[in-house]
C-alpha cells in the first residue's frame, strides 16, 4: 500500500482535534498531579501515624495498579454509585490521581534533600510552621524536583492514549475513526507515531535544559 498524501491532507484536521484533547487531558490532569502531588508528600511528613500511614497506603496502591483499571473503575463504576462523570473529566481526573502518587515521591525526594541544619535553624528562630514549609523548605525542593516532574509530563502525554478505553476521543482513538471510515490505517496511525514522537523529543529537550539549569545553579 503506497502513502496517499491527497487522503492525508484531508485527516490532518481530524487528527489536530485530536491532539487537542489529547493536550487537554494530558496538560489538566498534570496539573492535578502536580498540586495533589504535593498534598500527599506532607500529609506523608506529619508526626500524626494513622494520617501519614493511611496516605502511604492510599497512594502506593494507586501507584501500584494499572491505569486502565482505574480508568474503568472511575468512568464505569462511580456511576452506580451515583457519580456519573464524562469521558474527559473522568480521563482526566484518573490521570492526574495516577501520577501524583509518582509526584508524590518526587516532592518527598526534594524535601529529604534539604539539609537538617535548615530544619534546625527553623526551630531555633521559632517560625511557625506554616513558614517553614512555604519561606523555607517548599522553595528549595520544588526548585530541584522541577526537571523531574518535568519527565512525568512527558510520561502523562504517552500514556494518554488509554482514554480511549473510556471512549475519550483523543490522538489515537481518532486516527482509528479515520481509518474506520476509509478503511486506511497507514496514513493516519503512522501521523499518530510522528506527532508523539516529536512532542515526546521536543519535550525532552526541554527537560534536559532544565536539569543542566538548575544542575548549575
Amino acid at each position: 500500500m503506497s502513502w496517499d498524501w491527497n487522503y492525508t491532507g484531508d485527516i490532518i484536521p481530524d487528527l489536530l482535534d485530536g491532539l487537542r484533547y489529547t493536550v487537554i487531558a494530558t496538560l489538566a490532569g498534570y496539573v492535578i498531579a502536580v498540586l495533589l502531588g504535593l498534598v500527599w508528600a506532607m500529609l506523608r511528613r506529619t508526626p500524626n501515624v494513622v494520617v501519614s500511614q493511611t496516605v502511604r497506603w492510599v497512594t502506593e496502591f494507586i501507584r501500584s495498579t494499572p491505569l486502565i483499571p482505574q480508568l474503568y473503575f472511575v468512568y464505569y463504576v462511580l456511576p452506580s454509585w451515583g457519580l456519573t462523570i464524562g469521558s474527559l473529566t473522568a480521563g482526566i481526573i484518573t490521570l492526574g490521581l495516577h501520577y501524583s502518587t509518582y509526584t508524590a515521591e518526587v516532592y518527598r525526594a526534594g524535601i529529604s534533600d534539604i539539609p537538617k541544619g535548615q530544619w534546625e535553624a527553623c526551630t531555633a528562630l521559632n517560625l511557625p510552621r506554616s513558614r517553614v514549609w512555604l519561606d523555607v523548605i517548599l522553595p528549595q525542593a520544588i526548585r530541584r524536583v522541577i526537571p523531574t516532574l518535568g519527565n512525568y509530563l512527558i510520561a502523562m502525554f504517552k500514556d494518554s492514549p488509554m482514554l480511549l478505553a473510556i471512549n475519550v476521543t483523543e490522538l489515537l482513538m481518532s486516527a482509528y475513526q479515520v481509518g474506520s471510515r476509509s478503511l486506511r490505517f497507514l496514513e493516519p496511525i503512522t501521523l499518530v507515531g510522528l506527532l508523539f514522537i516529536i512532542v515526546s523529543v521536543i519535550s525532552s529537550i526541554l527537560v534536559r535544559r532544565l536539569e543542566r539549569r538548575y544542575a548549575t545553579n
